[in-house]
């Protein structure tokens, strides 16, 4: 059952709370050991959340539409009295004494907490392989990766172990997993949902964001989540769009929608591209207007992220220094340490590989000499990208590529060569360097291998409406198509490891 038909089953008094959360921990421990789209699990904190819930249903109180619906949280997301660690060991058993905003939120429209999910070390990858604690598997064929950084929530999603989840997305971390996973994943505008209590990246563009199975949970969740934080300076105080009425109104006629000639062609999987252009069809046959649009600037998309994403990363997590929080390790060979080498020991043995690379790679930018050639030449180029996305959506209403190149590739295929691994967000990374709104919708299935291929709708900054009313309109044809959801032809997980 998707999150709105468990809100109808919980109001209509069909099912109870405690019944849903108690199926999904149920659910969790019968595959997360093949899985591991779960770092922690809250068994009792769930299950009397629920409880409570429906303790006030009864009572016939005035409830949140998804309240006693469960959800999983990205573990770089605090939450008061749950590990947070990021994925990384440094943070190991660190546990939170404040809620993030979006966590208060949650928690008081009354959604029990299942867990804290799997995540590439302070999302930084693309596979979800660079966690401290193990790679989260894809529930379509556990020998592949199922996207990352946000692979966990995506993969818990497309599992049936929650029916909602939270994922951040900094360079497609949200959209590029529900490609891999055949989810929905939506990257809300920049400022539309609180980054306060994130654990921040790159803070320019890291947005948190749903992840779920279908179009309409996506814009129940995402409504829940945004509006006016003071406590995040970024912040947009404005109204969250009409996303839920957008995605019930899923209507395309007359609507412009631009192919983006830059993200597509050579380097695209043949059958991503395939459902790609056969879902195009769909949408004009459904009456919507397709037009061609160039954006050259994308072309130089991917290394100007890779300049500005590392800069800020060598910056914010300068914070991780042994002596305030964290782990801290003494350095073998100094018979009486002073802080700096304890928190060069402690930062050696706490960080991964790629944490490591790119806080060099961040810091050599903004070193004295190469800031103005590196870091702002990025940004100027972050600029153009921004003029390219207003000259395309004065042609289109929304612009749409395939959210990745390729489908799911095997655990282990691309840890040796990180270049290759980048890649696969170059068609997601525009809308963050932008700040604009993407969404991610599972459009069919590759004639090579039999894995979800993701379809991306992008639009206007504060037009998140435009996503969900699109992706609604496509979701139904596709459905109507195959009769049911994608996820329906997803293997059975049976038992557990």
């Amino acid at each position: 059952m998707s999150a709105a038909e468990l809100s109808k089953a919980l109001v209509g008094r069909k099912l109870s709370s405690v019944e849903i959360t108690g199926a999904h921990l149920d659910r969790i421990a019968a595959v997360d050991g093949d899985i591991h789209a779960f770092l922690h699990v809250d068994n009792e904190g769930a299950l009397a959340e629920a409880a409570l819930i429906d303790l006030k249903r009864g009572k016939g109180e005035d409830l949140h539409p998804l309240a006693g619906v469960p959800i999983a949280i990205k573990d770089i997301v605090a939450t008061k009295g749950l590990p947070t660690t990021c994925g990384s060991k440094i943070l190991d058993g660190w546990i939170p004494p404040y809620d993030a905003t979006i966590v208060e939120r949650i928690k008081a429209a009354g959604l029990p907490i299942l867990g804290k999910t799997n995540m590439d070390e302070f999302a930084m990858g693309s596979s979800t392989e660079h966690s401290a604690y193990g790679p989260t598997r894809n529930p379509w064929d556990l020998d592949r990766i199922p996207g990352g950084s946000g692979g966990g929530s995506a993969a818990a999603v497309a599992a049936y172990e929650t029916p909602l989840a939270v994922g951040t997305d900094t360079g497609g971390s949200i959209r590029q997993p529900g490609s891999m996973t055949g989810t929905v994943g939506v990257k809300p505008t920049y400022g539309g949902v609180s980054r306060y209590g994130l654990v921040a990246m790159a803070s320019s563009l890291d947005q948190a964001g749903p992840v779920t199975r279908t179009v309409l949970d996506a814009a129940l969740l995402h409504e829940l989540l945004g509006g006016h934080d003071p406590l995040d300076s970024t912040s947009l105080d404005a109204p969250v769009p009409a996303v839920v009425a957008a995605a019930r109104q899923a209507d395309v006629k007359g609507l412009r929608i631009g192919i983006v000639k830059e993200l597509g062609g050579e380097g695209y999987q043949a059958g991503v591209s395939a459902r790609f252009n056969e879902a195009v069809d769909l949408l004009t046959h459904a009456g919507a207007e397709v037009v061609e649009v160039s954006c050259p600037s994308f072309d130089y998309a991917l290394a100007a992220y890779y300049l500005v994403m590392p800069s800020e990363v060598s910056s914010n997590l300068a914070k991780f220094d042994a002596m305030r929080y964290g782990v801290r390790v003494a350095p073998h060979d100094v018979d009486s340490p002073d802080a700096e080498q304890v928190m060069a020991a402690s930062r050696d043995a706490g960080f991964g590989d790629e944490v490591k690379r790119r806080i060099i790679l961040g810091t050599y930018a903004l070193s004295s000499g190469y800031y103005d050639a590196y870091y702002g030449s990025a940004q100027k180029v972050r600029t153009l990208i921004a003029r390219d996305f207003a000259a395309a959506f004065d042609k289109a209403d929304v612009l749409v590529s395939p959210t990745s190149p390729t489908t799911a590739f095997p655990l282990g295929d691309k840890l040796d060569d990180p270049l290759a691994m980048y890649l696969q967000d170059v068609a997601t990374i525009p809308a963050n360097l932008a700040g604009v709104p993407g969404l991610s919708l599972p459009v069919g299935l590759a004639d090579e291998d039999g894995l979800p291929v993701g379809f991306q709708f992008l639009a206007p900054a504060t037009a998140d409406d435009r996503l969900y009313n699109a992706a609604a309109a496509l979701e139904a044809l596709l459905e109507d198509k195959w009769g049911g959801a994608l996820l329906g032809q997803a293997p059975v997980l049976e038992g557990a490891r």
